[in-house]
């Protein structure tokens, strides 16, 4: 009987150094840091004509890097996504913009996305894809 009792008391001793370690890796994620915050948009117009010219505007913030800057990509028939234009570099804390004008040249469905890239600096060659938008649909008739 002696022997039951210590092999069950260090169960139980394994039990709660378990639960106290569980407990406190939770409170260990829960103060770890915050993810970053921003957000982009993107808007087109819902039909355009054949021939005639439409304007695709983006915006976009993010606070994960020092510098941003947004492009806008484009394609149609499903094909991969291709760049179309970039906005200026800007600063964390201003709105990063981007508009491309687009003559529709034949008809069918064009889809246009904004992505917003993070820099470390203004002349940053390596830039880092944040955030990226849905598609914004442009059915051409």
């Amino acid at each position: 009987m002696t022997r039951t009792k210590k092999t069950g008391m260090k169960a139980r001793g394994g039990r709660v150094a378990v639960i106290g370690a569980l407990g406190l890796a939770s409170v260990t994620l829960a103060a770890g840091p915050a993810f970053a915050k921003g957000s982009v948009d993107i808007t087109a117009p819902h039909t355009a004509h054949v021939g005639k010219t439409f304007t695709v505007t983006a915006h976009g913030n993010d606070d994960a890097a020092s510098y941003l800057r947004l492009c806008l990509e484009g394609r149609s028939g499903g094909q991969a996504w291709h760049r179309v234009t970039c906005g200026a570099v800007v600063a964390t804390g201003t709105d990063a913009q981007a508009t491309a004008r687009v003559e529709a040249e034949s008809s069918g469905v064009l889809e246009y996305r904004a992505v917003v890239y993070g820099l470390t600096s203004p002349n940053d060659s390596h830039p880092v894809r944040e955030r990226t938008s849905g598609p914004a649909t442009v059915d051409v008739r």
